[in-house]
């Protein structure tokens, strides 16, 4: 198996015009990339990526480490916590909460971080078709 060091993606950025070209009087914004490789895509991926981990790890983790209790240290479940409750049906029940919790916490996280990349990729994208429908 051979490793290619190379991205898969190449971005060449256009040549700059030849020094006999005429200049133009005009003001135009800044020619960027295209949307599609712009650098804040991979952000909001990223963020994107981060936030489904966080929320999914904390509900699976809480729910693998109970199925892992359950197996290998029945004595811990069975045995008597709060008002003759067994540690293991609350175990159980805080199951819920912490998953409201996941839910919670991925709301967060899309308010804070992945909300405002979005909407400001969206502006951009609306900038840069008004631009090209005024060509």
């Amino acid at each position: 198996m051979t490793y290619d060091p190379s991205p898969s993606y190449q971005h060449h950025p256009p040549p700059p015009p030849p020094p006999y070209a005429p200049r133009s009087h005009t003001h135009r914004a800044p020619r960027r990339d295209p949307l599609g490789h712009h650098s804040d895509l991979r952000i909001l991926r990223g963020a994107y990526r981060r936030q489904r981990r966080t929320a999914t790890l904390t509900a699976l983790g809480y729910f693998t480490l109970f199925l892992l209790l359950s197996a290998y240290a029945p004595g811990l479940m069975t045995g008597t916590a709060v008002a003759g409750l067994p540690t293991g049906l609350l175990l159980a029940l805080a199951q819920l909460p912490v998953t409201w919790l996941a839910i919670a916490l991925y709301e967060y996280t899309a308010r804070r971080r992945v909300d405002p990349l979005a909407d400001r990729i969206r502006k951009e994208a609306e900038l840069d078709a008004r631009r090209e429908a005024g060509r």
